[in-house]
């Protein structure tokens, strides 16, 4: 797939900007029609940004007189997403659930639609002061950093001395930043011994992200564990452990079949999941009742948990993400407890990290 993924692309991002999520015929909001929705998202090829999109696009059905369009460009392009943005809420004007890997340029463009009236729900990356959204919903990624450090800690000798490589796709996206920051401050704890080092820039995009970390194993062969934080690291650093039939430790994040399996054949120790699939759920859900019963949206954090994916779950988790309705299935119990108290998730949204 990776192969051919322009193309893929391309007719991806057609199908899922054409896709509709409605409770009856499309039509605009006035004269009782459905309310017309964006779910924008920062790339259309990878996993974590589909994930997420059809976790919303979910909530978008299982409410009910939503017609909502998905849309995100081909690959990761801010300046194009936030054009993507501004294009989408002209006509969708009843609210948008925004994932960026650019919190920076969507700062006045989220700020200009708030004014306009339009409900806005930031997803995964937290806004920034002035961009007037009050409303965030994502995981606290120092905990999940912390998670991965703890993981890969606890399958390294006590005491141990020696180099761990980190890698970040996005440098500067503050949800990412934070996970390794939380990766070297375990680190530093908990096994002062090994020296951390990085984070160095390993793309988002799949071929970059090969070479990116094929340098990196290449530059840095005594290393006992290679680390990244985003979506396509994990599936590099299995590839490139088999190839080298490297004995160093490799994990990462998210949920690509590519993860999986590298996770269920032993090659990566562990993955850590964000849930991104739950969050486009709630974040949509979120938008959705707000908007349908006429009332603002909540103000602050909605926290959403992660998950540590490895040998002990991996085949249950395999089993939920292979297809969308089991994905659906898989995340009701959760969806339940989040929503039976959701005040309750909330959390200063200045705390969010």
């Amino acid at each position: 797939m990776l192969r051919s993924r322009p193309l893929f692309a391309v007719l991806l991002a057609g199908w899922l900007g054409l896709t509709a999520c409605d409770g009856g015929s499309s039509g605009s909001t006035a004269g009782g029609g459905p309310k017309k929705m964006s779910f924008v998202v920062a790339n259309v090829s990878l996993n974590f940004a589909l994930e997420m999109a059809n976790g919303g696009k979910y909530a978008a059905e299982e409410a009910g007189g939503v017609d909502l369009k998905v849309i995100g460009p081909a690959t990761t392009d801010g300046p194009q997403e936030v054009q993507m943005f501004q294009n989408a809420v002209t006509t969708n004007r009843d609210g948008a659930v925004v994932e960026n890997l650019a919190p920076d340029l969507f700062t006045r463009p989220f700020s200009q639609a708030v004014a306009r009236g339009i409900p806005i729900v930031a997803l995964d990356t937290v806004p920034l002061p002035g961009s007037n959204v009050d409303l965030y919903v994502g995981n606290d990624n120092y905990e999940l950093g912390t998670q991965l450090a703890d993981e890969a800690i606890k399958r390294l000798p006590p005491g141990a001395q020696g180099t761990v490589v980190l890698g970040v796709p996005n440098p500067g996206v503050p949800v990412l930043d934070m996970r390794a920051r939380a990766i070297k401050d375990t680190f530093a704890k908990k096994l002062p011994g090994i020296v951390v080092k990085g984070p160095f820039q390993t793309f988002s995009d799949p071929g970059q992200s090969y070479n990116a970390w094929s340098s990196q194993v290449r530059a840095n062969s005594r290393a006992l564990a290679f680390l990244g934080v985003g979506d396509a690291d994990s599936y590099s650093l299995a590839r490139l452990k088999r190839e080298t039939k490297g004995t160093w430790l490799s994990g990462g994040f998210d949920l690509d079949a590519k993860t999986l399996e590298a996770v269920k054949d032993g090659t990566n120790f562990a993955t850590i999941s964000p849930e991104h699939y739950l969050k486009g759920y709630v974040a949509m859900r979120l938008l959705a009742e707000a908007v349908k019963k006429g009332e603002d949206l909540p103000k602050g954090w909605f926290y959403t948990p992660g998950l540590i994916v490895d040998s002990a779950n991996i085949t249950a988790i395999q089993s939920r993400q292979q297809s969308d309705a089991s994905r659906r299935a898989g995340i009701t119990e959760q969806a339940g407890t989040l929503f039976a108290d959701p005040a309750g998730r909330l959390r200063p949204l200045t705390d969010a990290r």
